[in-house]
């Protein structure tokens, strides 16, 4: 009977001296006597994922971040270079249902305002189409003209026309 009990007590210490599980995320403690002043054991937490915190709109090295068209004089024609761009953001905002954009239309000085508030939004409205031909949701999109209002360069000079036509666009918190 005691090498029974001897042999049950074996058995159950044996399973309390197991490994954590391989991918666990509890702390973990050192033991060195450096680790705290009065020889204490200190817990080093885990520190979360970057991936997790990282915003992919602001991060620089993602597509997400690049948020401007621009466009030759007097067109509203996309250009094949911005598709893929265009295509992120489309996916961006189908697989955040909370997300929210505002496409402002810009163009250069010339011509009239009535002209350049057209144009600016047969721009916007550009854009606004091909993200919901790409798969973004019409609700989560907003197409406005600012026309020459909000120029990013104010010489007159076709290097800073070429700055002033475009489309930008703006994620909810941004306008």
């Amino acid at each position: 009977m005691k090498r029974l009990l001897g042999l049950v007590a074996v058995v159950l210490l044996a399973g309390c001296a197991s490994t954590p599980p391989a991918g666990s995320k509890a702390g973990v403690e050192d033991r060195t006597p450096s680790a705290n002043s009065q020889g204490g054991a200190a817990v080093t937490p885990v520190a979360p994922k970057a991936e997790q915190t990282a915003n992919p709109l602001k991060d620089p090295n993602n597509i997400l971040s690049k948020r401007s068209i621009y466009y030759d004089f007097d067109k509203y024609n996309i250009k094949d270079q911005y598709k893929p761009m265009i295509q992120a953001h489309a996916d961006y905002l189908a697989s955040h249902p909370n997300a929210k954009m505002l496409i402002q239309g810009n163009t250069d000085e010339r011509g009239s305002r009535e002209y350049n508030i057209a144009l600016g939004q047969r721009r916007a409205d550009g854009v606004k189409k091909m993200l919901e031909l790409m798969g973004a949701p019409d609700s989560q999109i907003e197409a406005v003209s600012l026309g020459e209002e909000k120029p990013r360069c104010t010489e007159q000079t076709e290097a800073c026309y070429s700055q002033n036509r475009r489309s930008d666009m703006l994620y909810n918190g941004e306008y």
